[in-house]
């Protein structure tokens, strides 16, 4: 069964909510889609149609097997995208995101799994976030956000809170990037923002905010 642009976006952007809170609401959802409710409700109604998601007023929408697994290969296509942008065409990785939004829907499933092969298998996209495989499975990284990072324990950045270009900006500024390898070493009660040192720099200090939007494995 083929679905249109607009029937995917619902889906990836319902996954993507589903995460956080069980049942998604139709209010979420057009805050996400930057639509109207009355319009959400529609689609929702002609998706539960085509047996992706159950779905009663007042009570939200929930993605069935059928509707995670088309998340999942848009997810995985959108994430492939990303990787071959940046690794491959040499994008900045604040440049990726609306790109990929476009290639996401590209239906060749042949193509899918070439461009995954030409790629190595990546494993996670450039901006830390997991890869589903051919099968929807995705890796599972242990990770802790840089605001709990303990002093002095040497770390290396897995990952980012946000996608926003603002975000990816003042982190490629500050020569931040997924694989940097940095430590903590004080933090300031006053306004809870941290000294970090990355190797061959001067020790600088980022805000709370920064910290919270960035995600360390230990090495």
């Amino acid at each position: 069964m083929s679905f249109t642009i607009t029937e995917e976006n619902y889906i990836k952007a319902i996954f993507h909510l589903q995460q956080e809170d069980g049942n998604v609401s139709t209010n979420a959802l057009a805050a996400e889609l930057h639509t109207k409710a009355a319009s959400v409700t529609d689609m929702l109604k002609k998706l539960k149609l085509k047996k992706l998601l159950s779905y009663e007023k007042y009570q939200g929408a929930r993605l069935s097997i059928e509707g995670k697994k088309l998340a999942l290969a848009i997810v995985r296509k959108h994430r492939l995208w990303e990787y071959f942008l940046v690794d491959t065409l040499q994008f900045g990785w604040d440049e990726v995101h609306e790109v990929a939004e476009e290639l996401e829907h590209i239906s060749s499933k042949k193509l899918v799994e070439k461009l995954d092969a030409f790629l190595g298998f990546p494993r996670f996209d450039p901006h830390g976030d997991p890869i589903p495989d051919s099968h929807g499975k995705m890796a599972i990284q242990q990770q802790v956000n840089l605001i709990d990072l303990p002093l002095n324990k040497p770390a290396e950045v897995c990952g980012v809170g946000s996608q926003s270009t603002q975000l990816l900006e003042l982190l490629k500024h500050k020569h931040i990037g997924i694989g940097t390898r940095l430590e903590v070493k004080k933090t300031f009660s006053f306004d809870h923002s941290i000294e970090i040192k990355i190797r061959n720099q001067n020790s600088f200090t980022i805000s709370q905010q920064l910290a919270q939007a960035l995600f360390v494995k230990p090495v």
